[in-house]
């Protein structure tokens, strides 16, 4: 479970309903802290940062007895695009892990900000620059970009319609360019919610469940 704070900050705490809701439903959850700017971090260390987590996440599993079954990265707005990051272009990058790395099997964006050409000015401290320095690197942390790779692997999208900091299209459009490329992709548009609300286990903890569920089945 990878947290927002538009790639400045990364505090996984606001997660803590949803993911002892997605716990007490059966699903394990593992909260996880990335690096940030705040940290002097720039891509691709924060999705290098999340790819070391599903692995440990899955070695604490099979560690603990259990077999870790099929394992979904979920992200929230900045955290949404980094998880569609490590998701999406997992071949892209070789994290310094300290168990081994595994490719994702499923991911679930909320209110996530995954068109980063249009928020430059907002996306900027992921980068370490602005798209016009390094066109190249700003193309391939674009998880709209990279909507293509992957193909089997099914995608969970939730948004909130009073959000009022990410705009909806942002996943309505993601989604529909996953579609396009052979993703099995799901969109919620939640009724209400805004853009913190999205994460709330009341709002959408069941939702959640029942994809991973429905993934693991």
């Amino acid at each position: 479970m990878i947290p927002g704070g538009a790639w400045l900050t990364a505090d996984p705490a606001g997660f803590d309903g949803l993911a002892r809701h997605l716990a007490e439903s059966g699903v394990m959850a593992i909260t996880v802290t990335v690096r940030a700017a705040e940290d002097g971090a720039v891509y691709p260390a924060p999705v290098e940062d999340v790819l070391c987590a599903v692995a440990f996440g899955a070695a604490k599993a099979e560690a603990q007895g259990s077999d870790p079954g099929p394992v979904a990265v979920l992200g929230h707005s900045s955290g949404a695009h980094l998880a569609a990051l490590a998701v999406l272009a997992f071949d892209d990058f070789v994290p310094p892990c300290d168990v081994p790395v595994a490719a994702p099997d499923g991911l679930v964006g909320l209110a996530g900000s995954y068109d980063i050409s249009l928020i430059p000015e907002v996306a900027e401290p992921f980068f370490g620059g602005s798209p016009e320095a390094d066109p190249e690197t700003w193309r391939a942390g674009n998880p709209l970009l990279q909507a293509g790779r992957r193909p089997e692997i099914p995608v969970f999208l939730a948004h909130g319609d009073q959000d009022d900091l990410v705009p909806m299209a942002f996943t309505t459009e993601f989604g529909d360019a996953l579609r396009q490329h052979g993703h099995p992709t799901t969109v919620s548009i939640v009724t209400g919610a805004d853009h913190l609300e999205i994460f709330g286990a009341e709002v959408s903890g069941d939702l959640i469940v029942d994809w991973v569920l429905d993934l693991a089945s």
